[in-house]
């Protein structure tokens, strides 16, 4: 039996389970690399639910090592991989240790860390090592309070000292955090490179339509609010009313599946919702020259999920205080706003996620460091709102103007000189 030394994945209830939905969450920086590229698989076993993910993730060029857990034999690791096929095991390397593992674009913790502090740290230094310039390390650890405190407290330190992404996946036992880590910078050009990242925040309904995991905890508190009204006064029919709310509650959040062009001259609206305006203006805060901003304006019908309009890096992200005026008025300007900065192969990129009237929350996922697909999803204003993007007047030209319909992530809104 071989030993992988560098990630301790059991606590004093044993080894945690990787589900199907958790095993996609880690291994979905190794899938959204269209690239050819090398990863490294740290920790598993035959039945792993994440070397079933990471097999499926692979295309033609990418070469994937894998060192078996400590409870895993190499030789049958083997087998399993060459009962795959061909395709696969032209593609696949088992390894005994991990000393016999090359340098990587993607290291990825087959299992669940959940020592103490030292030993997670520990951990993290001995994969950091086979980290490529540039390359993510995925690892997850329990989100349940108490159960890993140790090692949740080092990866939450880690993150905030390295994170590029995190998600928190609910539909495990027990719930897990899955986070990534980049210990060196990433150039900008790799965002063109990538597809958007596979987020377990969008709860699948269909194929084509999931509900942002806000929607699904707002419904959520609706039906509750209706059974404590129940209980509360069962000859009334009051608990109708946050009841029948849930339904549209819930479809606020709806995330539709988006086809994003493929041009790479192409520039997407980075929401649903019917065009406000098309500006050339000057904002000192984001550098000199002139700006183009084309501004969306978000009915509470239409999609609030926010797509990144280009491929970039996060450089910047800030809020800037303000007011809460109805978002199709002038004044709206001076409105509460999100501001995040992309440094791309074209220039600085901004997007403006603005609140309104009835808009009173932003959320934001993308740290700084992450790297963004053009269409990826990064976060949402809740009950609609407006959406600036800001984008180099020089060598940007605008293709909508005000009136103008945009759906999110498919629609052209610019296009690169």
């Amino acid at each position: 039996m071989t030993q992988s030394p560098a990630v301790r994945t059991t606590g004093r209830s044993g080894p945690v389970r990787i589900g199907e939905r958790a095993a996609r969450t880690l291994v979905t920086e190794l899938a959204r690399i269209n690239d050819p590229k090398a990863a490294l698989l740290v920790g598993v076993s035959p039945e792993s639910a994440v070397l079933a993910a990471a097999i499926e993730a692979l295309l033609p060029g990418d070469r994937l090592t894998v060192v078996p857990s400590e409870s895993s034999d190499a030789d049958q690791l083997r087998e399993h991989v060459t009962a795959q096929g061909r395709w696969v095991s032209e593609r696949v390397r088992v390894v005994d240790s991990l000393a016999e593992a090359e340098a990587a674009a993607v290291v990825i913790a087959g299992e669940v860390f959940a020592g103490t502090v030292e030993e997670t740290r520990s951990g993290v230094e001995g994969l950091v090592k086979y980290l490529a310039d540039g390359a993510v390390l995925s690892v997850a650890t329990t989100a349940t309070p108490g159960r890993t405190a140790g090692a949740a407290a080092e990866l939450a330190r880690q993150d905030a000292l390295h994170g590029v992404g995190a998600d928190l996946v609910l539909r495990n036992s027990p719930p897990l955090r899955v986070y990534r880590l980049r210990f060196t910078p990433a150039d900008p050009a790799t965002a063109d490179r990538l597809a958007p990242a596979y987020r377990p925040s969008s709860v699948p309904l269909t194929r084509g339509m999931h509900i942002d995991s806000n929607g699904v905890a707002a419904a959520g508190i609706t039906l509750g609010l209706a059974a404590l009204a129940r209980v509360a006064r069962p000859s009334s029919k009051l608990w109708l009313l946050p009841a029948l709310a849930a339904g549209p509650v819930a479809a606020f959040f709806r995330d539709p599946e988006r086809d994003v062009p493929e041009d790479p001259s192409a520039v997407v609206a980075s929401a649903d919702g019917q065009v406000l305006s098309v500006q050339r203006l000057h904002d000192e805060r984001f550098g000199d020259g002139e700006w183009l901003r084309i501004a969306v304006f978000l009915s509470v019908l239409d999609v609030h999920v926010n797509r990144a309009p280009v491929a970039g890096k996060v450089v910047d992200y800030f809020v800037a205080d303000g007011g809460f005026v109805n978002a199709m008025k002038p004044d709206a300007e001076h409105n509460v706003a999100a501001y995040t900065v992309l440094d791309t192969a074209r220039g600085t990129v901004v997007v403006a996620q603005r609140t309104g009237l009835i808009a009173r929350r932003i959320v934001q996922r993308a740290p700084i460091g992450a790297l963004l697909a053009k269409g990826e999803r990064f976060g949402l204003i809740r009950f609609g709102s407006r959406t600036d993007v800001y984008l180099p007047a020089d060598t940007a030209d605008p293709l909508v103007g005000p009136g103008d319909k945009v759906v999110g992530g498919a629609t052209v809104i610019a296009r690169w000189r």
